[in-house]
């Protein structure tokens, strides 16, 4: 791993003006000086179809893995629909998982963010979240849930609007990167 850390920011939203895409904007301005943050639109993954997955995936999911490997941790942006995560999310999910004990995912640490024009900021997709990632091998970040909620007002033109949001999933960031580390740490020992 570099001394500069490279993050790769999913978004689980496919529309054009997504929040989701907007909070890992907004998270790429604020920890600029810390990492780089890539963020990354799930327009291209196909639905998950292990008959497709061979060993020349589609290229939208091999794109997705080769993204997932590459980076040193991952932020998983995801928005809240009928109370859970979207299903672009769960999808990009499915194929980091894949193949079983060897996907992108395995031992991959990771935060999950979500976030809502309502008042719960996508809380409730968390769980789904941290679930199947968890199932997948990922190391999700130990960290309070890192939810944004009225969105649309603390994330404005690529940045947050108040200190106080911006501080909260920074300090989410900053559990990621110790985590990114101690991975580092346990594999130089190995």
């Amino acid at each position: 791993m570099s001394a500069r850390l490279k993050l790769l920011g999913i978004s689980g939203s496919l529309r054009a003006a997504s929040y989701s895409t907007a909070v890992l904007e907004a998270i790429k301005a604020a920890v600029a000086d810390k990492a780089d943050l890539t963020v990354y639109r799930l327009n291209d993954v196909p639905l998950y179809n292990q008959d497709e997955d061979t060993a020349t995936p589609p290229a939208g999911a091999a794109a997705l893995r080769a993204a997932i490997a590459e980076a040193d941790g991952v932020i998983f942006s995801s928005p809240e629909y009928n109370f859970g995560t979207s299903g672009a999310m769960k999808n990009a999910i499915d194929w980091g998982s894949r193949p079983y004990s060897k996907g992108a995912l395995l031992g991959k640490p990771v935060l999950v963010v979500t976030s809502s024009p309502g008042s719960t900021g996508g809380i409730r997709a968390q769980a789904q979240l941290r679930e199947s990632l968890t199932a997948a091998g990922a190391r999700v970040a130990v960290v309070p849930h890192v939810a944004v909620p009225g969105v649309g007002e603390k994330v404005k033109d690529g940045a947050f609007t108040d200190d106080k949001t911006k501080n909260f999933v920074v300090s989410g960031v900053d559990a990621l990167i110790t985590e990114i580390r101690f991975v580092e740490h346990v594999k130089k020992g190995a």
